[in-house]
């Protein structure tokens, strides 16, 4: 029984073993290329973007798109009284997320609405951790509320505001990389022109 088990044994392997290099050969061309890359087998290929980048400038490079995309929800979120087109959750988070939820909520109960435009520039990361529990970046920015218009909600003319008012000047922010994906998680104006 012992030997007839043995013999058994071996046929699987040997079957197994056939079944394996058919399906290796199936993956190859005839004319010794890899069909998935058009190279022959002993080419190194190189490597693709996203193995081969830096993890900080992969962040640096998320954390600022996730800080654009923020802004871009964010002029949605002060231009509808009712808050629902905007998707602020998907760039925000905690309180950064709560404070201008609440800062949107306290403007439409006083009847008034954001229109136009932010306009960022000098996005800068000053800080990147890729390492820590939680990867996160400090992203730098000039803030231009020039043509952020603050109107009434029912008239829609434009709400005087004073004249010596910032409208456009530096602010930091962290943006934290959630399994979801990067969000900004602090915004914190710094009250300096840029």
């Amino acid at each position: 029984m012992e030997r007839r088990a043995h013999r058994i044994h071996h046929k699987t392997v040997a079957f197994i073993s056939l079944c394996a290099a058919l399906v290796l050969a199936a993956c190859s061309s005839s004319d010794g290329t890899d069909e998935a890359t058009g190279q022959s087998p002993g080419v190194a290929q190189s490597p693709t973007l996203s193995a081969s980048a830096d993890p900080r400038e992969t962040a640096t490079r998320e954390s600022i798109a996730a800080y654009v995309a923020y802004w871009q929800e964010m002029e949605k979120l002060y231009a509808d009284p009712t808050g629902k087109g905007a998707h602020l959750d998907q760039y925000a988070a905690s309180a950064a997320l709560k404070n201008a939820e609440a800062d949107a909520k306290r403007a439409h109960d006083r009847g008034l609405l954001y229109t136009g435009s932010v306009a960022l520039t000098n996005q800068t990361v000053t800080k990147v951790n890729v390492s820590g529990k939680i990867p996160n970046a400090t992203v730098s920015s000039c803030l231009d509320v020039s043509k952020w218009q603050t109107v009434d909600a029912k008239t829609k003319k434009p709400v005087s505001l004073p004249e010596n008012r910032l409208t456009k000047y530096r602010v930091l922010s962290t943006v934290e990389k959630y399994p979801e994906g990067w969000r900004v998680t602090r915004d914190e104006p710094q009250g300096k022109p840029c």
